[in-house]
């Protein structure tokens, strides 16, 4: 099933109608700032799995998740205060940051370093998504068959749709990865060069 929603002003009404989605254990197809990726309610172990199990994805991989704000992200992770400032600065942006996890993440998101990937992307229907549910949802990428990510979510339906509960149609994306960078010390490291600008940490 695919769902139109607005991708400036998303429409409540169908917003709640991925959140029935999600709470039930749904896994969807939506948009981010970088790219059609998918995902599922963060505390729902079985749709995890089922993310794992579609991308055929290595378990030693830990899988992001999309919190809607700062003083969200501090309930999911240790925050000192150069990761605050730093994030501050940069969200919501196209930024996956490394940080310590706190004991509310589910440890089959966590690495064995106990760390987790958060993302606060420059995108209303995800952050709308997040607001609504009352936590993080799981973001993670597919791929094309050429290994290019997806831009548009009909490709993404075309692919996945038996596999995935709902994909939400928020128009067309330039596709390309988040920047990754490791806040977990005083000294920032890039790990990924994506579409957030890395020029502040170099």
């Amino acid at each position: 099933m695919i769902i139109s929603i607005n991708p400036q002003n998303p429409q409540l009404r169908l917003i709640r109608r991925v959140i029935e989605v999600l709470k039930k254990g749904g896994v969807i197809g939506y948009p981010t700032d970088t790219i059609y990726g998918i995902g599922c309610d963060l505390f729902n172990k079985e749709a995890i799995e089922r993310i794992y199990r579609l991308k055929k994805h290595n378990r030693n991989k830990p899988l992001s998740f999309i919190c809607s704000n700062l003083k969200d992200i501090s309930r999911y992770a240790y925050v000192s205060n150069y990761a605050y400032k730093t994030m501050r600065r940069l969200l919501p942006g196209a930024y996956t940051f490394i940080l310590e996890a706190t004991k509310l993440v589910p440890k089959m998101v966590m690495t064995k370093q106990k760390t987790v990937g958060i993302r606060v992307p420059d995108n209303p229907i995800c952050l709308a998504l997040v607001r609504e549910l009352g936590h993080p949802i799981i973001s993670t990428s597919v791929y094309r068959p050429d290994e290019e990510l997806y831009s548009d979510p009909r490709e993404i339906e075309e692919r996945f749709g038996k596999s995935l509960d709902l994909v939400i149609d928020g128009g067309i994306i330039v596709a390309e990865h988040s920047s990754i960078i490791d806040l977990t010390d005083e000294v920032p490291k890039v790990i990924r060069r994506g579409k957030g600008d890395v020029s502040p940490f170099i």
